[in-house]
C-alpha cells in the first residue's frame, strides 16, 4: 500500500515554480493576522469578564460588549479567510458569551 499526501499539502511543493512561495507566504501573513485577532477577542474577553456592576454603569457594560462583539466579528472573518468555516470551537475556547454572540455585525450610531 502506497501512501499519498493530502491535496492541499501537495500545492506548497517550493521547489517547482516562485508561485508557491508566494502562496506560502500569503498563508503565514493570514496566520499572523489570525493570531493577532485572536489576542484581541482574549483581551476583549477579558475586560468584559473583568466588569465591576459596583463602580461602572450600565453603559460601560454596554460599550465593552460592542468592543468584543467588534473584535469577534473581526476574528470571526478572518477565520474564514483562513479557511476554518466552523466557529463553535472557537466560541468554546475563547469562551465567547451568548450577548457577544447576539451583537455580531451589528451596526452601530456613532
Amino acid at each position: 500500500m502506497t501512501f499519498r499526501p493530502p491535496q492541499s499539502l501537495r500545492r506548497f511543493d517550493l521547489t517547482s515554480n516562485g508561485v508557491n512561495v508566494l502562496e506560502y507566504e500569503l498563508m503565514a501573513e493570514r496566520a499572523d493576522a489570525l493570531g493577532h485577532h485572536g489576542l484581541k477577542v482574549e483581551k476583549a474577553i477579558a475586560a468584559l469578564n473583568g466588569f465591576d456592576h459596583d463602580r461602572h454603569g450600565q453603559s460601560e457594560r454596554e460599550r465593552l460588549l460592542d468592543e468584543a462583539a467588534d473584535a469577534v466579528w473581526a476574528f470571526f472573518i478572518q477565520r474564514e479567510i483562513c479557511g476554518l468555516r466552523d466557529a463553535r470551537d472557537a466560541v468554546h475556547r475563547y469562551g465567547i458569551p451568548k450577548e457577544v454572540m447576539a451583537r455580531l455585525g451589528v451596526v452601530r450610531k456613532r
